[in-house]
């Protein structure tokens, strides 16, 4: 008897339904046949001890499990469940095998029959519901995150007796609901930092309010103690909440890199991401034989923070140039390409120098001018230009730390920043995937991002005196719209402009001379 159920494949963040063809027939020997890798080549060992331990049987006949289509590699043990549900059917150990053609199945066995959780549970529910399944079966660790996809059933199994007593109707099992509102009402929870601990530094305040409300690039650079891992580790505190759109793509990574807490649903609060600066090349992008997403992926419609930004490998910072430019990075293997979402803020904070006391106002650098200048130099020019914000930290003094009176809070810059992210939400309502200025287009670019003729005339001196390069031009008109968001400004002042120029320090020919 010839029986079809099917799995899923999960690529990049993407998932691919397989048919698993399950025909018993004459002859003794079982064969597993659709390009499978090793991991699935031992599903027959998994499956037929997960079976017999629960009182079933595998057939003493010859029998064939196609995965199709063939060309596409299967990789991983989540076919598992897929499998030994069709060998059940096609050896009318399930009487009915009709109902398996609207479900999709997907889980790890263990010899005893448990379902183990598997990575990539709400890409394969998306794919389910995009091709017109009615049902998912997934490990019960798992149901939540594939429940977030509406119309579509999704059942969460601990046990493949659940899932055969189910389709003999012995036993049915409940569909897993999930509340989304419920989740995104809770999103912001308290954070242990708030602006209003950190006395002084209102520029660098300033500076960090205008990037989370553009979703702008920025760096810190600055002696040591003077704040700048302070100040980045609060950015999250005003960053604006996600939306649903958003949430959906930040959690699909998350799934598939199997870093979503069991029992979770979605991401409700943006990515953090602050990896040391030992981290190797692929740590940072991805990679593998099977591509996996990298921290750069990790913290896509969040933040990445690269603190001691000279001390990472050069490779390492390099590889980030084309996906902070397109906003999305290409692994390519020899026998498979696949994409992965990278629209992230980089934060990134340094010392001037080796000593660290380059343009301290009272303590004296003991670096060689030669020094300061190879220091500097470990970031090329390239991935510097594609920072937005080049933002000076000075050591704050006594007497601002002596103040018994707060700065603003956390919640006062994040209302400021959301009301901002509306009028950028209405600005680009129907532009899949720019959800802030920093996003926006080319074509977007020159609609938007126009001046009037006292803000040309500025923005064309600091052009010859800063030797600043097209992009820089670029990138100094999108953190002047953000500033006029911010400021609630139909048009881009010359007022604007200056700020945003003002931001371009390291762009200054005499820095670190």
């Amino acid at each position: 008897m010839l029986v079809k159920t099917f799995g899923s494949a999960v690529s990049g963040v993407d998932a691919i339904t397989i048919e698993v063809e399950v025909n018993e027939m004459a002859g003794r020997e079982y064969y597993l046949v659709g390009l499978p890798d090793s991991a699935v080549k031992e599903s027959f060992q998994r499956v037929e001890s997960a079976l017999k331990t629960n009182g079933y049987y595998m057939p003493r006949r010859k029998l064939v499990v196609n995965l199709a289509p063939a060309a596409i590699r299967k990789t991983g043990t989540a076919f598992d469940l897929a499998i030994a549900i069709g060998i059940l059917a096609a050896t009318d150990q399930i009487p009915n095998p009709e109902p398996l053609l609207q479900c999709v199945l997907k889980g790890e066995l263990q010899l005893d029959g448990t379902i183990r959780p598997v990575k990539g549970a709400l890409p394969i529910a998306i794919n389910a519901k995009r091709e017109g399944f009615r049902n998912l079966f997934v490990p019960l660790q798992n149901a939540r995150e594939a429940g977030v996809v509406e119309g579509l059933n999704v059942y969460g199994v601990a046990h493949i007796n659940e899932v055969i007593d189910h389709f003999k109707g012995e036993k049915m099992i409940s569909a897993t609901t999930v509340d989304i509102s419920a989740a995104f009402a809770h999103q912001h929870s308290e954070s242990d930092g708030d602006f209003l601990d950190v006395r002084g530094q209102e520029n660098i305040k300033r500076a960090l309010e205008i990037a989370a409300a553009g979703g702008h690039n920025a760096i810190l650079i600055g002696p040591p103690g003077a704040g700048k891992t302070m100040l980045a580790s609060r950015l999250p505190t005003i960053l604006p909440p996600l939306t649903l759109e958003e949430a959906l793509e930040t959690t699909r990574i998350y799934s598939v890199a199997g870093k979503l807490l069991s029992d979770s649903t979605l991401i409700t609060k943006r990515p953090f991401r602050a990896p040391h600066h030992t981290a190797s090349d692929m740590s940072l992008v991805g990679g593998g034989s099977i591509p996996q997403p990298g921290e750069i992926s990790l913290s896509h419609n969040g933040v990445l923070f690269l603190d001691e930004f000279p001390e990472f490998r050069r490779t390492a910072l390099e590889v980030m140039r084309q996906p902070m430019e397109e906003r999305k990075l290409t692994i390519s293997r020899a026998r498979i390409s696949v994409d992965f979402p990278a629209s992230f803020m980089l934060l990134a904070a340094m010392n001037p120098c080796p000593c660290g006391y380059y343009n301290h106002p009272e303590k004296s650098c003991s670096c060689h001018p030669h020094a300061v200048q190879k220091y500097l130099s470990k970031i090329s020019a390239p991935l510097l230009d594609r920072i937005d914000l080049h933002v000076e930290v000075t050591p704050v003094p006594f007497s601002e730390l002596e103040k018994e009176e707060g700065a603003e809070s956390s919640d006062e810059i994040r209302e400021r920043v959301v009301n901002a992210r509306m009028v950028q939400a209405v600005r680009y309502t129907g532009l899949a995937g720019v959800y802030c200025n920093a996003q926006m287009s080319k074509k977007m670019f020159r609609k938007v991002c126009t001046t009037d003729g006292a803000g040309k005339q500025l923005l064309r001196s600091a052009m010859d005196k800063l030797k600043l390069s097209a992009r820089a031009y670029d990138r100094i008109l999108k953190v002047a719209r953000t500033i006029a968001d911010l400021g609630d400004c139909e048009a881009i002042k010359a007022e604007h402009i200056a700020e945003a120029i003002q931001y371009r320090s390291l762009d200054r020919e005499n820095w670190g001379e």
